[in-house]
């Protein structure tokens, strides 16, 4: 299983040694990892200085390298230049995909991740009998912003009618900035691998943006990092902690059913989701393989209803 790397000591020095990542403390190394072990690479912490070979032997394996800034959200990525063997193809089928597919692909992402919002509040004892109705209300392109009218029920109901999403708070708002940073890393690293490009979005358009496409199709994951927020808040962690660190770097091993009899962790299943979609891009034809439920084994939800 592809690891999340997270770098958070000041003051580190990362360098390559025979096909591994080494980390170093003045002078004295402090631990290893092999390179085709690396899913991503995170780095928080203050000082950390690093060889060319570090970028150059992670950007040869699709490997992005995240740079965060205080508030635990990225502030810049390092995207390798090789990818898909297709690349090319698929990266010209990206810039012309016609409005009405790249709208019939954003309806299904909005759905997906309002179902998966359901199953999370259903999973904590909520009420979620509304999001599925949602997700039937969604249209092309979600013109009625079906998305928005979900997180406004969404956000109060799993973590209390006090919160509010604010990506600049502390507490439960930076445990989720550190999570979809981690789910951000996965998806892009897939993306790069699918050999597309991240700065081309299928909604997201921002000029500014250049993860657009990461940012769409890490949308219907969302909600299971909601979950294990929820988790390390009600465990007492109240801030992102080496701990909660570890508990979100680790989400890319949760169970996910796929709905043929079958089931794949996040990593894989994100995968397969990002190749649908640049599939889809190349031939035209929308044919997503979007995530399911939780599966039953992977302990994600308090109950499986």
């Amino acid at each position: 299983m592809e690891r999340v790397v997270d770098i958070e000591t000041d003051g580190l020095f990362l360098a390559v040694h025979r096909g591994f990542l080494t980390v170093s403390s003045a002078g004295e190394e402090k631990g290893r990892i092999p390179l085709d072990d690396i899913g991503a690479l995170i780095v928080h912490a203050h000082g950390t200085s690093w060889s060319n070979s570090v970028m150059v032997r992670l950007s040869e394996r699709a490997v992005p390298i995240v740079i965060c800034g205080s508030n635990h959200a990225p502030v810049a990525c390092i995207w390798p230049l090789h990818g898909h063997h297709a690349q090319g193809a698929r990266m010209r089928a990206q810039i012309g995909v016609s409005k009405p597919l790249t709208k019939q692909i954003w309806r299904q992402i909005v759905a997906a991740k309002i179902r998966m919002q359901g199953h999370v509040l259903s999973g904590n004892g909520g009420q979620a009998g509304a999001f599925d109705l949602l997700a039937r209300k969604v249209r092309s392109g979600d013109p009625d912003n079906i998305e928005a009218q979900a997180a406004r029920r969404y956000w109060k109901a799993l973590f209390g009618p006090g919160f509010s999403r604010d990506r600049s708070a502390e507490g439960a708002n930076a445990l989720l900035n550190y999570g979809y940073t981690v789910l951000r890393a996965v998806v892009s690293r897939a993306i790069c691998a699918a050999g597309l490009h991240p700065t081309i979005g299928v909604f997201h358009a921002n000029r500014t943006n250049a993860f657009a496409l990461s940012d769409d199709l890490m949308e219907p994951y969302r909600p299971l990092v909601d979950q294990l927020v929820l988790d390390l808040v009600a465990a007492g962690e109240q801030g992102v902690s080496a701990e909660a660190k570890h508990r979100l770097a680790a989400m890319t091993a949760v169970d996910l059913d796929n709905g043929d009899g079958t089931i794949s962790p996040l990593g894989v299943q994100v995968q397969r989701f990002v190749h649908s979609v640049a599939e889809s891009f190349v031939t035209g034809r929308r044919n997503l393989v979007l995530p399911l439920r939780p599966a039953v084994r992977s302990g994600l939800l308090p109950s499986d209803p």
